[in-house]
């Protein structure tokens, strides 16, 4: 049996929904409803949609703030939010990118490329890195909101020294850290770093804007005057407070990257129009489930890769971190790329996302 949405990835199902009656409605009424109480229950601040279907804009549209204070409404094409780990996928394209390109090997060991790393008890390779088998552990304590101005180089200190959770290829633990060594070994065969390489390689050439790498400082700037930088928030019992610094740079790969909904949605596009400019035969390792012993684990290199409760077969990624959380996937079958993107951290509104893309698969282009 198939495991439903998002069964590997923790903490991010809602468990109740305070919402209006919208047993009676359909269609773009009933998600514009969904949507609006998430935002008048004050389940968040502000949330970005952005709906592709048959090449074609299907829905796109604002909710709430993008900055409380101010009364700054969000706006799908110009908020920039952070998409905390839908940063796998983009950074999956530069993996792929740069095998296509014969640089990396996927099922090379990983010190091929990072000779430095301290030896484990067993080997890993870089596959197993992006699948989340390599046995790296995730976040210990305060590691999830790090504020500190680390190079990727640098931040291999925070966990470099601690042993493998189990032989890599055996079993299956998500984090961050697995795509913190791929990115690192992309700066090392590629000489560029790391954010340069997926501008140079993967957002210029697919002709994708306003997705945006995490600053050095600490602090994100935007360059492009049309943009404009949400807020990000907590949730509080009542309301909603500033979320607490953090520096993603470190990151950028695991969840570092900025961007709107609509830039996110073009990514989605690009796949669904099979322009990767990627072997075909490539691209389909990346959002194919990887197996262990011959049972799937629903997440393929950088890309989830499953069924949703209903059946549909989708590859894509969700996405927690401090100040954002974001749902990103692609339907091949019904040519839906969906985008979501919100200001806050983990608001536990799952459920109500999962029956408003439900809604969004029923709709005619």
């Amino acid at each position: 049996m198939k495991k439903p949405l998002f069964t590997y990835l923790k903490d991010f199902f809602a468990f109740t929904r305070v919402v209006g009656d919208v047993s009676e409605l359909k269609g773009l009424n009933k998600i514009d409803v969904l949507l609006q109480n998430l935002i008048d229950f004050k389940k968040i601040p502000g949330l970005s949609i952005s709906v592709f279907k048959d090449n074609k804009s299907l829905y796109q549209k604002g909710y709430g703030y993008a900055d409380i204070e101010k009364q700054i409404l969000v706006n799908p094409e110009t908020s920039v939010f952070r998409v905390a780990s839908v940063s796998k996928p983009i950074a999956a394209t530069a993996l792929a990118r740069i095998v296509a390109d014969g640089f990396i090997d996927l099922d090379a060991s990983f010190y091929t490329y990072v000779p430095y790393y301290p030896k484990k008890k067993w080997d890993f390779t870089i596959r197993q890195l992006a699948s989340h088998t390599a046995g790296i552990r995730s976040y210990k304590g305060k590691e999830y909101g790090l504020n500190k101005p680390y190079s990727i180089k640098e931040s291999i200190e925070v966990f470099k020294e601690d042993d493998l959770l189990f032989e890599p290829g055996t079993s299956y633990h998500y984090n961050s850290f697995d795509w913190v060594l791929i990115s690192l070994a992309i700066q090392e065969v590629s000489g560029l770093s790391f954010e340069k390489y997926v501008e140079e390689k993967v957002l210029k050439p697919l002709g994708l804007q306003h997705i945006l790498p995490a600053s050095p400082s600490g602090v994100d700037v935007l360059k492009d005057a049309t943009l404009s930088l949400v807020n990000f928030y907590s949730k509080l019992a009542f309301g909603f407070k500033a979320a607490i610094p953090v520096n993603n740079y470190y990151k950028i790969a695991g969840g570092g990257f900025l961007a709107t909904s609509a830039a996110i949605a073009k990514l989605g596009q690009v796949y669904l129009n099979k322009e990767t400019l990627i072997d075909d035969a490539l691209l389909s390792q990346f959002i194919t489930t990887e197996t262990i012993n011959n049972k799937p684990i629903y997440y393929g290199l950088g890309w989830q890769s499953s069924q949703d409760k209903s059946g549909r077969v989708y590859y894509g990624h969700i996405g927690n971190g401090v100040g954002g959380y974001s749902n990103f996937f692609v339907y091949p079958k019904q040519k839906t790329v969906i985008s979501i993107l919100v200001n806050c951290t983990n608001p536990n509104i799952q459920k109500e996302l999962d029956e408003v893309i439900n809604e969004i698969l029923h709709l005619e282009a």
